[in-house]
């Protein structure tokens, strides 16, 4: 089973970046590609996001499970918008260019262009997602939120679950592998049902084992008194260097480009067809 959010130790120079670096440039792009409808910025985005992941070295076998999922989700959603909003593209940008059939379900360009920058949002911050969570020691993200203000008890919570997920993989791949020797069929050829009961027969298992562990790490973390104190130091915080304030001012330029096209559409949307 693919690890489909564990940190991927590497040297690039994404890797490089610190923790609070790759936060802010996440929370930056992420939120203003989504106020953002406009094709040219969204296009953008989902190049750098893309060229990014190669820079980075993310191999597709690592992340094609969460792909799939996700791009099936977003098909399923733009369909979804087309059955109960079948000409919102019309209303939203004011012209009307029929395609094919008539009447409240007549397909036309400017809701194939809605749905188009529907999807664009999933695959811009699909990548850019993946390229933080792969690239991001857990511990360093702590210290990166903790920089940013959150508490650190916030912070270490969500460092610990992006430790564990991994290991639920491991687990759930080791219970599997007991199950089938145990006469479970869970193989593409075994019929639904008999795979549902076999993974129902892995989830109880899963479950007790993973109160279990919470219960141990929390027991340890009392015993090293973890929270009593206001503030903590962090072995993985890191200065800002060169790089990071590169990236960084590269994003605030990106930032200025979507503001710039605001300004000229003299709003967040832009027809190219108008």
């Amino acid at each position: 089973m693919n690890n489909l959010f564990g940190y991927q130790a590497g040297n690039s120079i994404v890797h490089r970046l610190t923790g609070g670096a790759k936060l802010l440039l996440f929370l930056i792009l992420t939120m203003s590609g989504m106020v953002s409808f406009d094709l040219r910025y969204l296009i953008l985005l989902t190049i750098i996001a893309v060229l990014g992941l190669a820079v980075a070295g993310i191999k597709w076998r690592n992340v094609s499970t969460l792909v799939k999922f996700v791009a099936a989700f977003a098909i399923m959603n733009v369909l979804l918008i087309y059955v109960f909003a079948p000409q919102y593209g019309v209303t939203l940008f004011g012209s009307k260019t029929l395609l094919l059939g008539h009447g409240a379900y007549a397909l036309t360009l400017e809701q194939l262009t809605y749905e188009f920058i529907v999807l664009l949002k999933y695959f811009f911050s699909l990548p850019l997602a993946l390229l933080f969570l792969l690239t991001t020691n857990p511990s360093e993200f702590a210290a990166g939120l903790n920089k940013i203000g959150i508490s650190y008890r916030i912070a270490y919570a969500v460092a610990l679950t992006l430790r564990y997920i991994p290991n639920i993989q491991g687990e759930f791949v080791t219970i599997s592998h007991a199950q089938q020797a145990r006469g479970y069929d869970m193989s593409k050829k075994a019929p639904l049902l008999k795979r549902i009961k076999g993974a129902m027969g892995i989830m109880m298992p899963l479950v007790f084992s993973s109160l279990n562990r919470i219960d141990e790490i929390s027991r340890s973390m009392d015993l090293r008194r973890f929270g009593k104190g206001k503030k903590r130091s962090w072995y993985y915080e890191q200065k800002f260097a060169s790089r990071d304030w590169g990236v960084l001012l590269g994003a605030v330029i990106l930032l200025v480009i979507e503001v710039i096209f605001i300004k000229t559409n003299g709003s967040r949307f832009w027809y190219p067809f108008s």
